[in-house]
């Protein structure tokens, strides 16, 4: 058993692996524990998700602690996000050794530059750049009060990045959040490390199918953002088949699609329905309008399905360029449509996606990344 130990500060319950957050921790988890890394978990608890026992297999000792919500954490120059975070019974079980700290998610750094672990290693592990993103969901939302939460946030996440600098290294899912980071903080160790995830090998139907599919958590202003652009700009009027699929689809969504005979809607399917709807689509279509992170949807959908259609967006920083069928606009994604409808999934477009996938998103390579960040070996 190896005797290198890690605390990992986890910003929700990391199981079920279920949404994108939470499948890069999971998976990090479940591949450091198979490397014999010898893990000490702290998970600040997210309402309407339960204490987890899987994560006892994987783990020397699991902790939860409550999310302070509520006023208590809104009225702070401290963005809400990181200050209902925070936790004195967290401080205290991470001062109990000197072990390294890896902090998931900007949402989980209230303590990087408290100076009771100044003496530590502390790592900060990317998601995104979160000004960034918050600054896009407040464009991508409607309602005015979650609007104006969104624009304080952003200028709150903004002000925050600083403490950044406390980190002893950082580990960032995208390449192009890999150069913000080393241009904001240089000097510091900042390595590119994709997300991790759930897929093991490429394992993709070959052939064609008779739909596209376009999937995600709808209820995200981003998401819901992506489905009425679909909807209304590039689907509305066609004769190809749209598929959306995902959580909780915002009424105005279900009403758009109603319109329109070649548009379904699927909500809130099981893991099951939505691995078969990805595997048997024709082309699994992707868009978004911010440029933050990477989404790991297209890492599943490249994983799993067949021919992938993305606007340049979805691939930033990401190097997977060259597996995806690319258009901007509504007409150019049609045309690409159009030139797809025809053209079967091959044997060697899957083993195009085996080479360059198992180079830079394998689990077993990133988890050795990670070790020899911070233990060196």
């Amino acid at each position: 058993m190896s005797e290198h130990h890690l605390h990992i500060v986890s910003f929700d319950v990391p199981y079920p692996p279920n949404y994108g957050g939470v499948i890069d921790v999971f998976y990090k988890i479940r591949e450091l524990h198979a490397k014999g890394i010898r893990l000490h978990l702290h998970i600040i608890e997210y309402p309407g998700r339960d204490k987890a026992p899987e994560l006892n297999r994987y783990c020397e000792e699991v902790f939860y602690y409550p999310r302070v919500t509520g006023l208590k954490s809104a009225f702070s120059l401290i963005p809400y996000i990181v200050k209902s975070r925070h936790s004195e019974a967290m401080v205290r079980n991470l001062m109990r050794d000197k072990y390294p700290i890896l902090f998931e998610g900007l949402h989980s750094c209230y303590y990087l530059d408290d100076p009771r672990l100044k003496d530590r290693m502390l790592i900060y592990r990317e998601s995104n750049i979160e000004h960034r993103y918050y600054f896009n969901l407040f464009i991508a939302e409607h309602h005015l009060g979650k609007k104006a939460y969104f624009l304080a946030e952003s200028l709150k996440l903004l002000l925050f990045q600083h403490k950044l600098k406390h980190a002893s290294a950082m580990l960032v899912v995208s390449e192009d959040d890999t150069r913000y980071l080393k241009r904001h903080f240089p000097g510091q160790p900042v390595y590119y490390l994709p997300s991790f995830h759930a897929n093991n090998e490429v394992i993709i139907p070959e052939g064609t199918g008779d739909y596209t599919l376009y999937h995600g958590n709808i209820e995200v202003p981003e998401n819901e953002a992506a489905a009425a652009f679909l909807i209304n700009k590039v689907f509305s009027g066609s004769t190809h088949r749209l598929i959306i699929a995902g959580m909780n689809p915002p009424q105005r969504i279900v009403q758009l699609a109603a319109r329109h005979n070649n548009i379904s809607i699927i909500a809130n399917p099981d893991d099951e329905t939505l691995f078969s709807l990805i595997r048997n689509a024709h082309v699994n279509i992707l868009v978004t309008f911010q440029a933050t992170g990477l989404k790991l949807k297209l890492l599943n959908t490249l994983y799993n399905g067949r021919h992938c259609l993305v606007n340049p967006p979805m691939l930033s920083g990401t190097g997977l360029d060259s597996l995806c069928h690319i258009a901007s606009t509504p007409s150019e994604l049609l045309q690409k449509l159009d030139g797809l409808k025809d053209m079967p999934f091959t044997h060697s477009d899957a083993l195009a996606r085996k080479e360059l996938l198992s180079k830079s998103y394998s689990n077993t390579i990133n988890a050795n990344r990670v070790i020899s960040a911070i233990f060196g070996s």
